[in-house]
């Protein structure tokens, strides 16, 4: 299969390639960013006219409801979502029914994700058994199945010296543990402490949930020398600590949510469910902070936090409500939301959902990790093309996750996914 995207804006944020060209596509692979040779016969064109030529999105934190919770989300829907926003890999936490704690359960994972020929998924591991934070799973076992790093998801480690030996065992082999700050005992409310939770009589979370969490594990990583991921910051003071840590040389990533990016706790307004999310929404400070880091490069990529909850899970009283929301096919939006009022502009927008989350997962990625993320003659053809000037209105009825309820409903979204590949085949083609 032969296959010449002509005509588009080719950007790669990995090398800072901005040019209108045509791209050549050839068993799988790009072998042309420059315009089609005399000798190539394509057997399919796309005419990217006006459109924008991207390496395809690499989503960080996605839920895809399987194996366990399929009345939320099944792997068909949800990668279907995901290749409709022009996302060509997912990373998929261990929380599932049952964890993903076995080697056969990560093969299965991986297999039915192959059979489908959409996104390609990246799991990643528990940490401990079950989730319960005693026993260290196997590691190298769970790494030759598939997984791409190890997490405990939403269940904070409250056994430090178990935390300590993960993370020792982990630098032993050269894997990256994945952990949300969270202090176990602090961060059990349902919103941001704050003027807003006290007079709606809501739970708080405060900061100190976030940053007495984050001291731990730069201790534990300055006496380990362990690659640490750090998932979804939200306080101005965990980027502040984020940005200390870096400066200091130790070996830490992070990543914010779309929600955490364009949202505070303002917007849960009179108990509306679709804001109940983890973590809880800050106040403006901390999403102004948030927007500042993910600019200047203190945080380093942009996820989704894609998590499909039910309508009976979600239409309930704000303290009860399941938290999680589906963003999958919003990803690419919000960021180029973002991107128009940051300094970055287009080209940053783009790099936090590309060129910086294939870097966060390195050597991960085995035989992709040359081309993930990045547009370049010889590597895998994962490819979104997009037009930025067509705008969209956010339906939940409409979106192609099983997952409904999302805090962006009713607002409208700049740029329109036209057609995604993965490995060179089309695996989304948008309506004419």
């Amino acid at each position: 299969m032969k296959l010449l995207i002509k005509n588009g804006r080719v950007i790669d944020p990995a090398t800072g390639l901005d040019q209108i060209g045509d791209v050549c596509i050839a068993a799988g692979r790009i072998v042309s960013l420059h315009g089609s040779t005399a000798d190539f016969a394509p057997n399919k064109t796309l005419d990217a006219t006006g459109c924008i030529v991207a390496p395809g999105l690499i989503d960080l934190s996605a839920r895809l409801g399987e194996p366990g919770h399929e009345h939320e989300g099944m792997l068909e829907s949800e990668l279907a979502a995901a290749v409709a926003g022009g996302v060509t890999s997912v990373v998929c936490p261990p929380d599932t029914d049952p964890v993903l704690d076995e080697p056969g359960l990560v093969e299965m994972l991986k297999f039915r994700a192959e059979k489908l020929h959409q996104s390609r998924v990246f799991p990643l591991g528990a940490l401990t058994r079950a989730l319960k934070g005693d026993a260290l799973t196997e590691m190298v076992e769970l790494t030759e199945a598939g997984c791409v790093g190890f997490s405990q998801a939403e269940v904070p480690l409250a056994n430090t010296q178990v935390l300590l030996r993960a993370l020792q065992y982990a630098a032993t082999f050269g894997y990256t543990v994945w952990l949300r700050p969270q202090e176990l005992h602090l961060g059990k409310g349902v919103a941001a402490s704050g003027a807003l939770a006290t007079r709606l009589g809501l739970s708080g979370v405060s900061v100190a949930a976030e940053t007495i969490a984050l001291h731990t594990i730069f201790e534990l990583v300055r006496a380990t020398g362990a690659r640490v991921h750090l998932c979804r910051i939200s306080s101005a003071a965990g980027v502040a600590l984020v940005g200390k840590a870096k400066a200091e040389g130790l070996g830490v990533t992070c990543d914010v949510s779309i929600n955490s990016l364009h949202l505070t706790d303002v917007d849960i307004g009179y108990f509306d469910s679709r804001m109940r999310l983890n973590p809880p929404l800050r106040q403006q400070r901390d999403r102004d902070a948030i927007r500042q880091g993910l600019a200047d490069g203190t945080i380093d990529a942009l996820v989704s936090d894609h998590t499909p909850v039910d309508e009976d899970a979600k239409t309930l009283p704000f303290a009860e409500a399941e938290p999680g929301a589906t963003g999958l096919e919003l990803l690419l939006g919000l960021a180029c939301k973002w991107g128009s009022d940051s300094p970055g502009g287009l080209m940053r927008a783009l790099a936090v959902l590309t060129s910086e989350p294939a870097r966060v997962l390195g050597d991960a990625l085995g035989t992709l990790q040359a081309s993930a993320g990045r547009l370049v003659k010889g590597g895998v053809a994962d490819i979104c093309v997009f037009d930025p000037d067509s705008s969209w209105m956010v339906e939940p009825a409409a979106l192609r996750s099983q997952g409904k309820h999302t805090p962006f409903s009713g607002h409208a979204l700049p740029v329109r996914v036209r057609w995604t590949l993965v490995g060179g085949q089309v695996a989304f083609e948008a309506a004419p």
